[in-house]
């Protein structure tokens, strides 16, 4: 941060997190501090397993909650500014491909390998363990 509490960073940061149970959401404070200071950079949806469920009656994982957005999401993947970060259980990797091959599809592309284009590009990380 500057020191007039400005930032530099003009983009968009969104964080999906899960967890099992509500109460092991870690940062939910500071997420809710960042929202409110920079709603045009800052975005986060969890995705709580055991408790919420999506329209469907299926309970709510990472991959869940993001179908909620996969258009919006879609669009910023065109973008070659956009990076993907996946941290977490190796299970995730098919639960984005779950997400996003239907509008890969629709969009005339395979998501292995367009998946495949971001981590070449240097825009598609993953942690997983």
């Amino acid at each position: 941060a500057n020191a007039d509490g400005t930032r530099k960073f003009k983009g968009l940061a969104w964080l999906f997190m899960g967890v099992p149970f509500a109460k092991s959401l870690l940062y939910d404070d500071e997420h809710s501090e960042y929202k409110a200071k920079y709603p045009d950079h800052f975005r986060f949806d969890y995705a709580v397993s055991r408790e919420q469920k999506n329209a469907a009656g299926q309970k709510m994982y990472i991959q869940t909650k993001m179908a909620e957005y996969t258009e919006e999401m879609w669009a910023l993947m065109q973008k070659s500014n956009t990076h993907i970060f996946m941290c977490g259980l190796k299970g995730m990797e098919s639960g984005m491909e779950e997400c996003f091959s239907p509008i890969a599809t629709k969009n005339g592309l395979d998501w292995k390998e367009f998946a495949k284009g971001m981590k070449k590009e240097g825009r598609y990380h993953v942690e997983v363990y």
